[in-house]
């Protein structure tokens, strides 16, 4: 790692691996459960017919809470919590070990920090997105039918089991890999955009606060590293949800189409021109934003937090991890 980060960037081998994991998995579904309603909203917004009512945010969550209260806000999410642990273990261990060794790789090519740090995150944050999406797949798929169950015509479960069996019945294994190449195609990018936009972020803005030099004569406050922090999570949510939200909006009506009514890439990219314009793309961008600027700085001022109240620097690391949102939650629903 770059040496004026060596305080705030931990090395892989130097974590406590029980911790990394049992400490994260308790915080990030407390995250989940306060962020869990804008991806039901986000999904809602994709999935509307030209003809529904419901064509903002705020209409889609007042409807949800008028017909189903506060339960409808958290559709499927038994289901994401159940498959979040094992896609969160694979998303870390891959990412922080892949960081690692690109930075190594990089080293002799006399990159500057920024671009050094912009490449080796970009790189980690694609490689463990592709490894994590064979489990987060089916997740995803299962997770978003029960998101707009009953809504524009969609069909009606009575849980995750019942869509598992139902998809299962009807398209065998592959029906609950629908979509997958899409998946990947939308995710590992948003990934690698997301961590090469905050790890340059960062640097960038510590090297215009006169930060870049003086990291080891003395550490820079709490106050400061969160806001920096918090900067750098919120430029990577604007700058992977912009590219990548025609991709997820194409990806979740192809998710949660019923066996009736198969549809390729190319015609959903069609319909959605037909009934919006170009705008139809970015249908639900605003809560897919908020949703992934929220993950990301949350996890952050929440490590802020624990650092007070432990000295196990390890922890950093957990929270910078899950900050992304590719896998981050509002990258995908999980």
């Amino acid at each position: 790692m770059a040496q004026s980060f060596g305080q705030t960037e931990i090395n892989w081998d130097k974590l406590d691996k029980t911790k990394f994991y049992v400490v994260g998995a308790g915080l990030f579904t407390g995250v989940t459960v306060a962020l869990y309603p804008v991806s039901v909203v986000k999904t809602r917004l994709q999935v509307a017919t030209k003809g529904a009512a419901e064509r903002n945010a705020y209409s889609v969550a007042k409807g949800l809470l008028k017909t189903d209260g506060i339960p409808g806000l958290y559709r499927g999410f038994g289901t994401v919590i159940f498959g979040a642990i094992p896609t969160r273990i694979i998303f870390l261990s891959v990412l922080e070990t892949t960081k690692v060794s690109a930075f190594k790789m990089l080293q002799p090519f006399g990159l500057s920090e920024t671009t050094q740090a912009a490449l080796a995150n970009g790189v980690a944050g694609m490689t463990s997105s592709l490894f994590a999406q064979s489990v987060f797949v089916p997740i995803d798929v299962v997770s978003q039918k029960l998101m707009v169950q009953g809504y524009s015509g969609h069909a009606q479960y009575s849980g995750g089991i019942d869509v598992a069996r139902k998809i299962l019945r009807s398209d065998g294994i592959r029906g609950l890999y629908r979509g997958f190449g899409l998946s990947v195609v939308t995710y590992s990018p948003s990934s690698a955009v997301w961590w090469a936009s905050y790890g340059s972020s960062q640097r960038f803005i510590w090297r215009h606060l006169d930060q870049g030099g003086k990291y080891d004569e003395a550490s820079p406050s709490v106050q400061k590293i969160m806001l920096v922090q918090a900067a750098g999570g919120i430029i990577a949510g604007a700058t992977a949800s912009c590219i990548t939200t025609p991709l997820d909006t194409i990806k979740t009506r192809l998710q949660v189409m019923g066996n009736d009514n198969r549809s390729s890439i190319k015609q959903v990219a069609k319909d959605l021109i037909k009934e919006d314009g170009w705008k139809g793309l970015y249908r639900g961008f605003g809560p897919r934003f908020f949703s992934m600027s929220a993950w990301g700085t949350s996890m952050i001022l929440t490590y802020e937090y624990l650092s007070k109240i432990s000295s196990f620097c390890g922890l950093y690391f957990f929270f910078v991890c899950i900050c992304t949102g590719v896998f981050v939650y509002a990258i995908c629903p999980l």
